[in-house]
């Protein structure tokens, strides 16, 4: 399984939603909490092209974007290949 990175915020809802899904998907993916580790933000808005908000998550080397993007590859049928080592 492609590693699983996820930037959030202990307060963000979306966060929640999106680390749910991962769970119920049976991903392990580790967490980057940005308020807890406030000196990590820099590499996050680095990492996903300018974009502050958070979740920002990451499949392998890809950016997949918010929680929006994760749920619509879900609803696409995609995720799992995404997760998938090729």
């Amino acid at each position: 399984m492609n590693p699983v990175e996820i930037y959030t915020s202990s307060t963000c809802g979306f966060c929640h939603a999106a680390k749910r899904l991962l769970s119920q998907k049976g991903v392990n993916f580790s967490e980057v909490n940005i308020n807890a580790q406030p000196q990590r933000r820099a590499e996050m808005v680095q990492r996903a092209s300018g974009r502050r908000t958070v979740p920002q998550i990451f499949i392998g080397d890809r950016h997949i974007g918010g929680c929006d993007e994760l749920y619509a590859l879900e609803r696409a049928g995609k995720l799992d290949g995404l997760l998938e080592v090729s």
